[in-house]
């Protein structure tokens, strides 16, 4: 029941998000879509899916574990998914959906977001 619950929410939140471009989209705005689901709204890995994974998602203010993950890394977990990067298979790919520089300014937002610029 969980699974269904956190695949059709996700599906909705990818409905949601086909009707506004990419291109119209800040990157704080395409984290509020495709990453607080699970990350949360604080960032800090207690988004409103939490409850229904098994493993919890990462905690993006965490600085000093944010600060040991290269910025390749970071990348490469978001465009192919955490299984690529040998964490959760439970972080989907966003390669199909979001761009190379919108990954890369994901990348760029996180750094932000963790106060461990690089």
């Amino acid at each position: 029941m969980k699974t269904q619950m956190v695949a059709a929410f996700a599906g909705l939140v990818l409905l949601l998000a086909s009707s506004t471009s990419h291109a119209d989209q800040s990157i704080e705005q395409i984290y509020g879509v495709y990453c607080v689901q699970c990350h949360g709204l604080q960032r800090n890995g207690t988004g409103i899916n939490v409850s229904a994974l098994s493993v919890k998602p990462r905690d993006h203010t965490e600085a000093k574990g944010m600060g040991d993950t290269p910025d390749d890394e970071l990348f490469k977990a978001i465009k192919e998914g955490g299984l690529a990067v040998n964490k959760s298979v439970l972080m989907p790919t966003w390669g199909r959906v979001l761009s190379e520089d919108q990954i890369n300014g994901l990348v760029k937002y996180l750094r932000q977001v963790c106060k461990c610029g690089k």
